[in-house]
């Protein structure tokens, strides 16, 4: 059947998933109340007994990729000792920044300072306290860790695949605990969780995106805020990301990358300069320092005493969605990464956007705090009812409220593209063992699937939200086992490299002792298999 659809796929990966997600959209159709009540139920289970651990394996990640890059290792080229990037630095960080947040950031860069003044974790609500919560736990949420999560799964990918000539999937990165075996069936399960990952963490901004895309449009009196309008947008919005993944990589989502940079660069200064400016731009300067004075004791933080529930639904939801979305991120940040070495990989990926990220955050946050108090709670109250009509709120405060709600549509719109087009990118490399370069229409049909998937998710939770959140919380359990295990095998290696040996899993198991000729080169005997298990 494989040859008859022309299609070039690893069939035990690409089979599974699709049977597996195809049997989700089936249930999500024919039985939506009944999915809703298992998310809340899942939800709610994962949130109260298992809160500690992901607190702990996500700072503990971000502890793991510090230590990497300062450590004798950062030296390491992800390639040939004398290959170079491909892209610059602008262009690549463009693409990281557009991958890595996108949608999410438009989404909750107003919506969730103005959640956390109205609901702090500890402050009182609507006080000055509260205020500071709410930037602190907003920076918090959106810095350092989650990056660190992206960079343990790109870093584990580029490294075999550059270094050693192993498949740019998440099952080389097990290598050196499973050696041969990750061609098997111990792979083959490893890049179905990946495509879990992928596909729910991607369907979750999606939905995100659509929510927002249809307030835009609601605010300007074009279209009705319901879901069956949500369904018509995300249909319509898959098709321009088809468009896009039929251009390539290049013309698609570079050109893409760098449009989302300069429309969301010209909103950013717009909001800024309209805006309280002095007043944002004093408090980015105080909460940067906050954010790193608080940081060691906030990272470990559980509300262990209080159990109010806080957390599960704003900091679990956040760390479950960076690992769920890891693999997508990870991976095409590994594709568009090769010659970087290890140090300029990890404080590349982990300060750069996060520097972007905290400059917007804090534009558009503290301009609504401050219009906020201004407004008598206007704001806060708009986003208590609907969250996705937060950013457009915010413009209509401000002046060409017309002009900068369409740019902040087109915004959102490009973001949607560009996310889905990477992820069938990623997904069909997951689902086609590696291969760089397999039919188009396989990522035709992934965009399409995750369209459809993240259609069942806001159909399936009240408002949508609760569905969403559940979906990136649930898919993250696995695959941070997964990346636990990423972490110890590409420690393993980098030592094994250090000395010079070829990557083997003779060497690799034998504790260090010198079981094979010693080489001073970079070859591996690994070589990459594209077509599945042996």
């Amino acid at each position: 059947m494989q040859r008859r659809l022309r299609l070039e796929t690893n069939p035990t990966v690409f089979v599974s998933s699709v049977l597996v997600i195809a049997m989700f959209l089936i249930v999500g159709v024919v039985a939506t109340p009944t999915l809703g009540r298992v998310f809340e139920t899942v939800q709610s289970t994962i949130a109260a007994t298992l809160d500690w651990y992901y607190v702990l394996v996500v700072s503990g990640f971000l502890v793991f990729v510090v230590w990497l890059g300062a450590s004798r290792f950062g030296r390491l080229r992800l390639g040939g000792e004398e290959e170079r990037p491909r892209y610059r630095y602008l262009t690549w960080f463009a693409m990281l920044f557009t991958a890595g947040m996108g949608i999410g950031l438009v989404f909750w860069s107003v919506a969730e300072p103005l959640s956390h003044l109205a609901d702090p974790p500890m402050a009182e609500a609507g006080s000055p306290g509260a205020a500071r919560e709410a930037m602190q736990f907003t920076f918090f949420h959106w810095g350092l860790h989650a990056w660190a999560v992206y960079v343990v799964v790109g870093l584990s990918l580029a490294y075999f695949a550059y270094r050693h000539d192993l498949p740019l999937t998440v099952r080389s990165a097990l290598y050196p605990l499973l050696g041969e075996r990750i061609h098997g069936r111990w792979g083959d399960l490893v890049d179905v969780f990946a495509v879990f990952g992928t596909m729910f963490g991607v369907a979750t901004s999606l939905g995100f995106g659509i929510l927002q895309v249809n307030a835009g449009l609601a605010s300007l009196g074009l279209l009705e805020q319901s879901t069956a309008m949500q369904l018509v947008l995300i249909a319509a919005v898959t098709a321009a990301a088809i468009v896009s993944l039929l251009l390539g990589l290049d013309k698609g989502i570079l050109r893409l990358s760098l449009t989302n940079l300069g429309v969301g660069t010209a909103l950013m200064l717009f909001v800024l300069a309209a805006g309280p400016t002095v007043f944002v731009l004093r408090s980015f300067v105080e909460q940067v320092g906050v954010y790193a004075q608080q940081l060691p004791s906030m990272m470990f933080w559980t509300d262990a005493r209080a159990d109010s529930g806080w957390q599960e639904g704003w900091t679990i939801f956040y760390w479950g969605w960076w690992m769920s979305w890891s693999p997508f991120v990870g991976m095409f940040i590994a594709r568009v990464s090769r010659g970087r070495t290890v140090r300029e990989f990890v404080f590349g990926v982990l300060l750069v956007p996060v520097a972007l990220t905290f400059l917007w955050m804090a534009i558009f946050g503290n301009s609504a705090l401050a219009i906020d108090g201004a407004t008598g709670g206007q704001l806060a109250d708009a986003v208590a009812e609907d969250p996705a009509v937060a950013l457009f709120e915010l413009l209509g405060q401000l002046p060409l409220t017309s002009v900068t709600t369409v740019l902040a549509i087109l915004l959102v719109a490009t973001y949607f593209v560009t996310s889905s087009d990477s992820a069938s990118l990623v997904i069909d490399l997951l689902t086609s063992g590696g291969n760089v370069d397999p039919p188009k229409r396989q990522r035709v049909f992934w965009a399409v699937l995750e369209g459809a998937v993240a259609g069942v998710l806001l159909a399936a939770g009240a408002g949508g939200l609760e569905a969403l959140q559940t979906a990136a919380i649930t898919t993250a359990l696995p695959f941070s086992l997964i990346m636990i295990l990423a972490c110890v095998g590409l420690v393993r290696a980098l030592y094994v490299d250090e000395r010079g040996q070829p990557l083997s899993r003779a060497v690799l198991l034998d504790d260090g002792h010198d079981v094979v000729p010693q080489s001073h080169g970079r070859e591996s005997p690994v070589r990459d298999r594209v077509q599945g298990s042996p």
